[in-house]
C-alpha cells in the first residue's frame, strides 16, 4: 500500500484506488516476457474506445478466457471457441477484438519465429532501451509519436489488428519502452532506474 507521500505524488491519471497496483507495480517497467508482451497488446485492442478502468476491471477475465494469455494456445482458437467467448460477459464482447485476439496471435508467432522472440523484435524500435521523457504534467504526453507510427506501420504490416499508432504508444508506455511517469510521480525515479 502507497504511503501518504506516494499517494500525493502518483500519476494524476492513477489516482483512483483501481488503478493504483497497476500504476505503482506495472505501467513503465521493461517488460521482457513473452507472455506479459502478448497480454499486453491483446488488453491495448480491447481498450480501443473503452476506458483502461473497464479493461482493469475484466483483466482476470481476460487471463481466464485466453488461456492465460498463451498465444500458442490463442492461435489454434476456431469459431467455436471464439463463439463462446463472446456469450463471456468477463471480457469485451466485441467480435472484432475477439477475431483480433486469435489473428495477433498469429502474427505474434511469426515474429517470435522471425526474430528469436517478440521481446527482441519489439524492443529494437527504440534501440533496446527505454526513452527517459522527463513530463512535468499529464497535458505533455503525447498520444501518438515517431517510433509509434513506425511500429504500428510495420506491425499492420504483419498481420496485426488494432495496432493503431495511439493504442501502440499506451502499449509502449504500459511495457517500458517510454517512461511517461509524470517527473513528480515516486514512479518516475524508480523506472528510469529500471532501464540502466
Amino acid at each position: 500500500m502507497a504511503g501518504k507521500n506516494q499517494q500525493e505524488s502518483r500519476c494524476r491519471w492513477a489516482q483512483k484506488e483501481i488503478f493504483h497496483g497497476y500504476h505503482d507495480l506495472e505501467w513503465g517497467v521493461p517488460v521482457h516476457d513473452e507472455r506479459l508482451h502478448f497480454e499486453f497488446l491483446v488488453l491495448e485492442g480491447a481498450q480501443a474506445g473503452l476506458s483502461w478502468e473497464t479493461i482493469l476491471k475484466k483483466r482476470d477475465g481476460y487471463r481466464e478466457a485466453f488461456d492465460n494469455f498463451d498465444p500458442n494456445k490463442v492461435a489454434r482458437y476456431g469459431d467455436a471457441r471464439i463463439d463462446k467467448l463472446l456469450a463471456n460477459p468477463a471480457i469485451v464482447r466485441n467480435r472484432l477484438k475477439v477475431r483480433s485476439a486469435v489473428s495477433n496471435a498469429k502474427a505474434f508467432l511469426a515474429v517470435q519465429k522471425e526474430f528469436g522472440s517478440f521481446d527482441l523484435y519489439i524492443w529494437d524500435f527504440v534501440g533496446g532501451k527505454p526513452i527517459q521523457n522527463r513530463w512535468k504534467t499529464m497535458e505533455q504526453l503525447p498520444v501518438t509519436t515517431g517510433q509509434s507510427d513506425v511500429l504500428s506501420k510495420d506491425l499492420k504490416k504483419r498481420g496485426f489488428k488494432f495496432v493503431g499508432s495511439t493504442i501502440i504508444y499506451a502499449h509502449m508506455q504500459a511495457i517500458g519502452m517510454v517512461n511517461d511517469h509524470a517527473t513528480s510521480c515516486f514512479r518516475y525515479r524508480e523506472c528510469k532506474a529500471l532501464a540502466v
